[in-house]
């Protein structure tokens, strides 16, 4: 599938990183009044766990995504804790409905076209790097909104934004504006813990509710 891969390749540049790292830490403590033996060891054993997560944390399922017209499945893996209809949303260009899901650091963290269709704009936007267990962070917090025009439904538009949390200091998007994508496909990283909040139209009919655990690709949140 498309962009597979690219996830594994982070985990490794952050291993090879830690290693470079290792490396000098393992480079002063022979200068250093400590035992060289034991440092060595302790560096070892904590490479070796750091490594063993970093691999774990950045697992990417490929998802068996339903091929049924005019379904939106799930952007990310994690837990529903906001399904509400906003007044207004300046992407959606109005009332809509806001489904949100919390991504725990334990969680798979490559995000899924939610449809099928066109990106028509990826937008970075700066913010701070609040817990992404507080609401608020949606508002504030570090993010990139990734929108979609629709395949099945000419002029409909569908919303993505993706959000950092306190540990999340880094979305990777794998999409750029006018890319062609299929309801499933790869199309961003979050690294750690972190938030993605979905826009629909307000005549979606909601599947999903608080509680739910999706996921990515996988798991329907609406139908048109």
């Amino acid at each position: 599938m498309k962009h597979a891969g690219q996830a594994r390749f982070a985990a490794l540049k952050l291993i090879l990183w830690s290693v470079l790292a290792a490396g000098i830490l393992d480079g002063l403590a022979k200068v250093l009044p400590i035992p060289w033996g034991a440092a060595t060891v302790a560096l070892l054993v904590i490479w070796f766990l750091f490594a063993l997560f970093t691999l774990y944390f950045f697992r990417d399922p490929t998802a068996i995504t339903p091929a049924e017209s005019g379904l939106v499945v799930a952007p990310g893996h994690g837990k529903v804790d906001c399904v509400q209809q906003l007044d207004n949303s300046s992407y959606m260009g109005g009332p809509c409905h806001r489904i949100s899901i919390f991504l725990s650091v334990i969680n798979v963290h490559v995000q899924n076209a939610p449809i099928s269709g066109k990106i028509n704009c990826v937008v970075h936007t700066p913010g701070k790097f609040i817990s992404a267990l507080q609401a608020d962070s949606a508002v504030h917090n570090e993010n990139v909104l990734i929108g979609f025009d629709s395949r099945e439904s000419a002029g409909e538009k569908i919303g993505l934004r993706l959000i950092a949390g306190v540990l999340a200091r880094r979305i990777v998007p794998f999409v750029k504006t006018g890319d062609e994508v299929e309801r499933g496909d790869r199309i961003s990283l979050i690294q750690f813990g972190s938030r993605c909040d979905l826009y629909l139209p307000l005549h979606y009919k909601i599947k999903s509710k608080v509680g739910d655990k999706v996921v990515g690709g996988v798991t329907i949140m609406a139908t048109r």
